[in-house]
C-alpha cells in the first residue's frame, strides 16, 4: 500500500493551537487551510492561513463542532488531511470516522482508540482490567441523580464530578457534601453537553494534595510506541492547568520509567497511533493512579518539545504519512528544564471570570534562546464570549529549573497586555512564589497560597500617583489639553497668565482615582521609560500610550491609567438603579426565578454561559424578585441588568 500523500493540511480549530500547527505545516512545505466562525472571520489563525473557509455561526456548536461543514471545507480547499488541534472535536470518534469515510487523513489516533480512551469511564474500565491502579469512583452508564448519590456515599465526600468525554476543566465540579450534589451534577452535565456534545458524567474520590503528572506517548503504524518523558501539571485553578513543566521535579528515574512503561502498555493495548497523553495522580508516597488518557496533542506539549528538541506536530504529520518513529526509547533526549504558563483573558480577582473585549495593547516578550510564545491573538483583536479564554502560552527553557523559572519571570515582566482583564500578574506571583521556586507542587497550591497569589487590592501610593501624573502628562500629544478633555483650548504646556505653569489632572487606575496638581518642569520621558527617584534610588518605569490611555509599569505590574471627568462620575453613580448585573458578556442558559418570587440568600437566580463555562448569579441577600431583565437563550453584555432584587 502506498504511503498517504499530504501536501495540504486543514486545521479544524482556532486560536493559538491553529497558529502553532500551521507554523510547522508551513515549515514542512504544506499548504495551510483555516476554518473560522463568523466571529473569527478576521482572527489571527484565519489571517495566517494560505486558505480560509467560513463555517458561519458564532457559537462552537454552530461552527467548529459541525462535522459536515469541516469535511466540506477540506474538500472545497483541496486539503488531504485534517488536524483537530485540542478541544472541540479532537477526541470525537465520530469525527475521525467521518474524515476516514470522506477519503481524508485524520492527524490523530484510530477512532477505535478514541472510543476506548476518549471516554473516561471506558478508559478506567480498561485500565482496571489491565491492572493499572485507579482512584475509587463510579464510571457506569446510569446517569440519574440517585445513582450518583449512592456512588458518592460509597466513595465518601469530597468527590469530583467529571465529564466522561471532557477535558480542560469543562464539566468538572468538586462536591463537598450531599446537599451540593444535585445542582453541581446538573450544571456539570450542561457544561459537558455544551462543550463536547455529550452530557455523561463519572465521579471519583477527590484526593488531597496529589500531584498531576502526565506521560507524553507517541506511536506509529509499525507497532512502535515510546514515551517522551513526563510533565508536572499540578498548578491548577478550577481543575484547569495554569502552569506546566517538564520534567516533573523530584521524579526519580525509576518512577519515570515505571510511569512511562505503564503509559506505553495502555496505548499499545488499544492499538494507539500518534500523539497522546496518559495522565496520572501521584501521591506523596510515590504511588500513581491512572486518571485519564487524552487522545490528542496537549496544550502543554511545548515543554516536552523544549526538553527533547523535537517537533511533535512534525511527528504527527510524518506518522500520518506512514513513516516510522525516528528514534528508540533509549534515544529520547532529556535536556534541561522547561516551564509553561497559560495566559487567559479572565479576572483572577473575581473568581477567574472570563473577560471579553478589545486587546487595546498586546506586546509579546522578546524572542531569544530558551524563550517561546505560542499565541493566537494580536493587538486590536476582539476577544469574544464564545470560546475558551486562553490567549496564548509563554514557555521558558533553561539548563536547570531555576534558570527556566527566572527566564520565565523575565518574559512575564516584558509582556504588555491591556484593554481587558488577564491573569498575567497572577502568573507572575505564582512563578515568583518561594514555594514554587522550591518545587513544592500539588493541586492544592493555588488555594493554599491564595492570599499571596490573589492579594486584596491595596491603596495606590502617593509615589505611584505622582509617577502616573508625570507619565500621563508627558505621554500626551502637545495638542491635547489633559486637565480638561472637553476644553477647546488645545495647548497642554501648562501656561496660565499670571500664574505658575501647572495643570490639574483627574486620573483613574484600577477603581481608584486621584486629583493631582502637576507643576510643569523639564522632566521628559526617555523613549518609553519614566525615571523616578526616592531616597536616592532611581528606577526606570515603562510607559505605553494607547488611545488616550497610559500604561505604567509599577512594582512589577502594568497599571492602566486614564483621565476621568469627576462630574460625570458623580452623575453616573446617582443614576445607577442597582440590581444584579452580568459579570461578563455571555448567553443566558437558565432563568430560575420569576417576578414576585421570594428567595433566600445564596439562591441561584440566573445561569450565564461564557467561554464554555457556566457562572451562577446568586441572591446576595434574602428578598423578592422585583423584575427580570433577561430570558433564556438571550446574549447579554457585561454590566447588563439581569435581575432586580428587593430586600425583604
Amino acid at each position: 500500500m502506498s504511503a498517504p500523500v499530504i501536501t495540504s493540511l486543514l486545521v479544524a480549530n482556532r486560536g493559538e493551537i491553529a497558529c502553532r500547527v500551521m507554523r510547522t505545516a508551513k515549515a514542512l512545505g504544506l499548504t495551510t487551510v483555516a476554518v473560522h466562525s463568523a466571529t473569527d472571520r478576521e482572527a489571527r489563525h484565519s489571517r495566517e492561513a494560505d486558505i480560509r473557509v467560513d463555517l458561519g455561526g458564532s457559537k462552537a456548536a454552530d461552527s467548529y463542532l459541525q462535522i459536515d461543514k469541516l469535511i466540506a471545507a477540506a474538500k472545497a480547499s483541496g486539503a488531504q488531511a485534517i488536524h483537530p488541534g485540542y478541544g472541540f472535536l479532537s477526541e470525537n470518534a465520530g469525527f475521525a470516522r467521518a474524515i476516514e469515510a470522506a477519503g481524508l487523513i485524520f492527524l490523530g489516533p484510530p477512532a477505535s482508540a478514541i472510543d476506548a480512551m476518549g471516554s473516561k469511564s471506558a478508559a478506567k474500565a480498561l485500565m482496571e482490567t489491565a491492572g493499572v491502579p485507579l482512584v475509587p469512583g463510579y464510571h457506569g452508564e446510569a446517569q440519574d441523580l440517585d445513582t450518583f448519590r449512592d456512588a458518592c456515599e460509597r466513595i465518601g465526600y469530597p468527590v469530583l464530578l467529571k465529564a466522561t468525554a471532557g477535558g480542560g476543566g469543562k464539566g468538572m465540579k468538586v462536591v463537598e457534601e450531599v446537599s451540593q450534589l444535585a445542582e453541581a451534577l446538573a450544571s456539570a452535565q450542561r457544561e459537558a453537553q455544551s462543550s463536547f456534545g455529550d452530557s455523561r458524567m463519572l465521579v471519583e474520590k477527590y484526593l488531597l494534595k496529589p500531584r498531576h503528572v502526565e506521560i507524553q506517548i507517541f506511536a506509529d503504524r509499525h507497532g512502535n510506541c515510546l514515551y517522551l518523558n513526563e510533565r508536572d501539571c499540578s498548578i491548577q485553578r478550577r481543575h484547569q492547568k495554569v502552569v506546566e513543566e517538564a520534567p516533573a521535579p523530584g521524579l526519580s528515574p525509576e518512577l519515570r520509567r515505571a510511569m512511562g512503561e505503564a503509559a506505553v502498555r495502555s496505548a499499545q493495548a488499544i492499538g494507539y497511533v500518534g500523539a497522546g497523553t496518559v495522565e496520572f495522580l501521584l501521591d506523596a508516597r510515590g504511588e500513581f493512579f491512572f486518571m485519564e488518557m487524552n487522545t490528542r496533542l496537549q496544550v502543554e506539549h511545548p515543554v516536552t518539545e523544549a526538553i527533547t528538541g523535537l517537533d511533535l506536530v512534525a511527528w504527527q504529520i510524518r506518522v500520518a504519512r506512514g513513516e516510522a518513529l525516528p528514534m528508540t526509547q533509549d534515544q529520547v533526549p532529556l535536556i534541561g528544564h522547561a516551564i509553561e504558563v497559560r495566559l487567559y483573558a479572565e479576572d483572577p480577582g473575581n473568581d477567574f471570570l472570563p473577560a471579553t473585549g478589545r486587546l487595546e495593547l498586546y506586546r509579546e516578550s522578546a524572542e531569544g534562546p530558551g524563550r517561546r510564545v505560542d499565541s493566537g491573538v494580536e493587538e486590536g483583536d476582539e476577544i469574544s464570549p464564545f470560546y475558551d479564554p486562553m490567549l496564548g502560552k509563554l514557555i521558558a527553557w533553561g539548563e536547570d529549573r531555576e534558570q527556566a523559572r527566572l527566564r520565565l519571570l523575565s518574559m512575564l515582566d516584558e509582556f504588555a497586555i491591556g484593554g481587558l482583564k488577564t491573569n498575567i500578574n497572577f502568573l507572575r506571583r505564582i512563578i515568583g512564589h518561594p514555594a514554587f521556586a522550591a518545587a513544592e507542587l500539588d493541586t492544592g497550591f493555588i488555594p493554599r497560597y491564595q492570599d499571596q497569589l490573589l492579594p486584596t487590592p491595596s491603596e495606590l501610593s502617593d509615589e505611584f500617583w505622582q509617577a502616573a501624573a508625570q507619565a500621563f502628562a508627558r505621554s500626551q500629544p502637545d495638542t491635547t489639553r489633559i486637565d480638561d478633555l472637553s476644553s477647546p483650548w488645545a495647548n497642554g504646556n501648562g501656561f496660565r497668565a499670571g500664574l505658575p505653569k501647572e495643570i490639574t489632572l483627574h486620573l483613574s487606575c484600577e477603581g481608584q482615582d486621584r486629583a493631582l496638581t502637576l507643576k510643569a518642569g523639564s522632566a521628559q520621558l526617555k523613549g518609553e521609560y519614566l525615571s523616578t527617584e526616592q531616597d536616592g534610588v532611581r528606577r526606570q518605569h515603562r510607559t505605553i500610550r494607547r488611545d488616550g490611555v497610559v500604561y505604567l509599569q509599577w512594582e512589577g505590574e502594568l497599571r492602566r491609567i486614564e483621565a476621568y471627568d469627576p462630574i460625570s462620575a458623580v452623575e453616573a453613580s446617582h443614576s445607577h438603579q442597582g440590581g444584579l448585573t452580568a459579570p461578563m458578556n455571555g448567553s443566558i442558559v437558565r432563568v430560575l426565578v420569576e417576578a414576585g418570587q421570594t428567595v433566600e440568600a445564596g439562591a441561584q437566580l440566573v445561569v450565564l454561559e461564557a467561554m464554555k463555562m457556566e457562572h451562577s448569579i446568586r441572591a446576595p441577600h434574602a428578598g423578592v424578585i422585583k423584575a427580570l431583565y433577561c430570558q433564556e437563550g438571550e446574549m447579554v453584555s457585561e454590566g447588563s441588568a439581569l435581575v432586580e432584587l428587593e430586600e425583604a
